[in-house]
């Protein structure tokens, strides 16, 4: 089944809205039930629930930057939504990627935008690995999303180079 354009781009807009909701909704219900530190359990013995705030990205790098962190999700959305409008990018595989990413991105900006403190919620831990950093859904969409799309334009996007007349 070949889907039109219009209705392809109205999906990505769909799953991005969905990952932007999802990453919201655990951290409203994280805030709401748990205090800061407090375990709430395990997840199939893989994930604990643990309520934590980070000031900045990944093991908190750039802790206290929240202007840098918008800014770069700004030039990001922007210059995104000029590859599309432009058609530079438009290999459904990339862009269902590039929606995942947005919407995780998007995500946590509301967190830094409009939390008092600026800071994003974390709230999932490794069990077996309790050194990782806590992370939240929308860090999850970011990384699915890229390692996705990286592996999408290194193994699977051959596109048969332009013969130039001799």
């Amino acid at each position: 089944m070949k889907l039109k354009n219009s209705t392809f781009y109205g999906l990505c807009g769909i799953l991005m809205a969905l990952s932007i909701a999802l990453d919201q909704l655990t951290k409203h219900l994280t805030v709401t039930h748990l205090k800061m530190y407090e375990d709430g359990g395990s997840i199939l013995g893989l994930f604990r629930i643990t309520r934590r705030a980070n000031p900045g990205a990944a093991w908190s790098i750039l802790e206290g930057k929240t202007w840098l962190f918008v800014l770069i999700l700004v030039v990001f959305l922007a210059l995104l939504g000029i590859c599309i409008w432009k058609k530079w990018i438009h290999k459904r595989f990339e862009l269902l990627c590039l929606a995942a990413i947005a919407g995780g991105g998007i995500g946590n900006g509301l967190d830094r935008i409009f939390r008092s403190d600026g800071m994003v919620v974390d709230m999932i831990q490794f069990s077996f690995w309790p050194e990782f950093p806590t992370f939240n859904v929308a860090d999850c969409f970011i990384t699915v999303g890229c390692i996705a799309l990286v592996i999408y334009v290194l193994l699977f996007d051959r596109t048969e180079p332009k013969k130039h007349p001799e």
